[in-house]
């Protein structure tokens, strides 16, 4: 029996478009399972809280890199640690 490549998907069609649209497979796994999970409209509704990357500082950036669990983000640059973060 085939089993399907991403289990833990919730819905494979939202993850689908959000991967063509350029979101990383960790940003596209957790939205499509809170769609889901919710339903579409009530995950579309909620956000919009956090302030720029542009508006905040290098280590504020660095800070939610570290959050992220990303490594490697002390030589980078503010443009490089706003890529980083947006492609997470």
């Amino acid at each position: 029996m085939p089993q399907n490549k991403t289990p833990q998907l919730k819905d494979p069609e939202l993850y689908e478009s959000l991967r063509d649209d350029g979101a990383s497979a960790e940003k596209a796994a957790r939205i499509s399972n809170a769609a889901a999970r919710e339903g579409r409209s009530a995950v579309g509704r909620r956000g919009g809280q956090a302030e720029d990357y542009e508006d905040r500082t290098v280590p504020e950036l660095r800070e939610r890199a570290r959050e992220l669990g990303i490594s490697g983000i002390s030589r980078l640059r503010k443009a490089e640690l706003i890529r980083v973060l947006r492609e997470h």
